[in-house]
C-alpha cells in the first residue's frame, strides 16, 4: 500500500518549511520533500495545507477501566482504590474486559493516540483488540504480591505473565509487545520484586510499575524499608530493565539522580494526579537531569479520558504555573514527550517521528478550524489551541485506522451496543 499526502505542513521541528510532499509505503515513511516523486500511489490525499504529525502515544493506561469512568469521583487516591475501584475489579470477566478495551481504543484511535502501554489482567483480552484494531501496545500483566513464603515460579499471576508473554509478545506484526509489571512497591513482597525482575531481565522485555504516586505511598515506603520507592527498586534490580514508571509525584532529588543513571522513563500522568489530589510532578527537574519524561493518562476511572492532547496541554501549562517560568516547557518539547519519547519508552526505536525511515504513526489534523486560525507556529499550536475535534485522520503502520469521524477497524454502532449491554448489567 503506498500513500501520498499532497501539500502538508510538518512540524518546524521536522525541519521543513512550507508545504510538503509525503510518502508512506506500506508501514514506512519514505519520501518527505515539495517534489511530486512519480510513485504507483494506492491513494493520493490532499492535504491542503494541514498538520501532518506524528501520532500520539500514551505509556501509562489501564485501558478496561473505561468500564469506571465517572465511578468514584472526588475520592483520594487510597479511598478511591479501596472503596471504589478494587471491588468493581473483583467483577469483572473476560468480555467486559474485551468491551472496556475495546472502547478505550476507539477513544483513543479518535483522539490521535496509536500506541499505548498497559497494566491490567485478564490480558489476553485486550489483546485480541489490540490485533482487531490495528493499534500498538505494551501490554503487562499487573501482579500483587502478599506472601513472603510464596514460591513465585509457581504464582498464578506470574505464570500469567509469562503465558501472555509466549503467545502475544511480537504478534500482529510486532505491534503488540508484553512487558513485565509488578503493581507498585506497596502491594507487593520483596521476594517478588527479585523473582519478577530476573524474570524480566531473563525474557529482555520492559517492565511497568507504579511510582510515589502518592506522599503517603512515598513515606510508608521509606518507614517498611529505610528507602524510597526509587531506591527500593534499584536495591532489588528492577532498575536494570527498561522500566517505566508511572507517576512518580514525590521522588526526591536523590531519586531523581539515581533515576538518571538507568534506562528509565518516566510516565507523567498530569490529570490523574490532579484528579485524585496527588500532587505535581517535578519535571524540570527530571528534564534536567536527562531522564526520558512521556505522557501517560491513567485509566478513564481517575481521568476520565484518554487523550494524550489533554495530557500533553495540561503538563505544558501545569509547569509553568508550579515552576513560576513560561519558559520551563517549551511546545516543542512537550510534544515529543507525547509523541518520540513515549515511542522510546516503548522500545519502538524507528517510531514516534516524522521523518524517513520512520514507521508512518501519524494524524492529520485540520489548521482551517476557527481554534487554529492563525497559526504562527505549529508547535504552539498544537500545545495551546489544538483540539481532539481537529483531527481529521489517524494512521498506524500507514494504515488508516479513522478518516473523518470514521472508523476503518471498528463497527461504532455495535461497540457502542455491546458497552451499553455490558455496563447495563455490570452490578448484577
Amino acid at each position: 500500500m503506498t500513500l501520498i499526502f499532497k501539500n502538508v505542513n510538518l512540524l518546524e521541528s521536522c525541519g521543513y518549511s512550507g508545504t510538503v510532499n509525503v510518502v508512506i509505503k506500506d508501514k514506512t515513511i519514505e519520501y518527505i520533500g515539495a517534489q511530486m516523486p512519480e510513485y504507483n500511489a494506492d491513494r493520493v490525499i490532499e492535504g491542503n495545507g494541514n498538520l501532518l504529525m506524528p501520532a500520539f502515544y500514551n505509556t501509562h493506561c489501564h485501558s478496561a477501566m473505561t468500564l469506571f469512568r465517572g465511578y468514584g469521583d472526588d475520592l483520594p487516591l487510597q479511598r478511591w482504590l479501596n472503596e471504589k475501584i478494587f471491588p468493581a475489579e473483583d467483577l469483572l470477566n473476560e468480555e467486559r474486559v474485551y468491551t472496556g478495551s475495546m472502547l478505550a481504543i476507539a477513544e483513543m484511535i479518535k483522539n490521535g493516540v496509536v500506541s499505548f502501554s498497559d497494566m491490567y489482567f485478564f490480558l489476553d483480552e485486550t489483546a485480541k483488540a489490540v490485533e482487531q484494531t490495528g493499534v500498538k501496545a505494551n501490554l503487562s500483566r499487573s501482579i500483587v504480591s502478599f506472601d513472603s513464603n510464596a514460591d513465585f515460579s509457581k504464582d498464578l499471576r506470574v505464570l500469567e505473565s509469562i503465558d501472555v508473554y509466549k503467545n502475544w509478545n511480537g504478534k500482529a506484526d510486532g505491534r503488540i509487545k508484553i512487558d513485565m509489571s509488578l503493581h507498585a512497591e506497596y502491594s507487593n513482597v520483596p521476594k517478588c520484586f527479585d523473582y519478577v525482575g530476573a524474570l524480566t531481565k531473563e525474557l529482555e522485555t520492559g517492565f511497568q510499575i507504579h511510582v510515589s504516586e502518592t506522599k503517603a505511598e512515598h513515606e510508608e515506603c521509606i518507614a517498611r524499608h529505610g528507602l524510597t520507592p526509587t531506591a527500593f527498586l534499584a536495591k532489588h534490580g528492577i532498575l536494570d530493565n527498561a522500566v517505566t514508571a508511572a507517576h512518580c509525584v514525590w521522588v526526591s532529588d536523590e531519586d531523581i539522580k539515581l533515576m538518571a543513571k538507568y534506562p528509565i522513563s518516566i510516565a507523567h500522568n498530569p490529570v490523574s494526579n490532579l484528579k485524585l489530589g496527588s500532587g505535581i510532578m517535578p519535571y524540570k527537574k527530571m528534564r534536567d537531569a536527562g531522564i526520558n519524561v512521556t505522557l501517560g493518562t491513567d485509566g478513564a476511572a481517575s481521568n476520565n479520558r484518554l487523550s494524550v492532547l489533554r495530557e500533553l496541554q495540561f503538563a505544558t501549562l501545569i509547569h509553568k504555573g508550579a515552576e513560576r517560568d513560561p519558559s520551563v516547557t517549551l511546545a516543542a518539547d512537550m510534544i515529543k514527550c507525547a509523541t518520540r519519547n513515549g515511542a522510546i519508552a516503548q522500545g519502538r526505536m524507528d517510531c514516534g517521528e516524522i521523518k524517513v525511515g520512520s514507521r508512518a504513526d501519524v494524524v492529520l489534523v485540520d489548521m482551517s478550524s476557527f481554534d487554529n486560525i492563525p497559526s504562527y507556529s505549529f508547535e504552539s499550536t498544537v500545545c495551546y489551541s489544538m483540539t481532539e475535534s481537529d483531527i481529521l485522520m489517524t494512521l498506524c503502520d500507514g494504515n488508516i485506522l479513522y478518516e473523518n469521524g470514521t472508523y476503518t477497524t471498528i463497527d461504532e454502532q455495535l461497540l457502542k451496543h455491546e458497552a451499553k449491554r455490558v455496563i447495563s448489567h455490570y452490578f448484577d
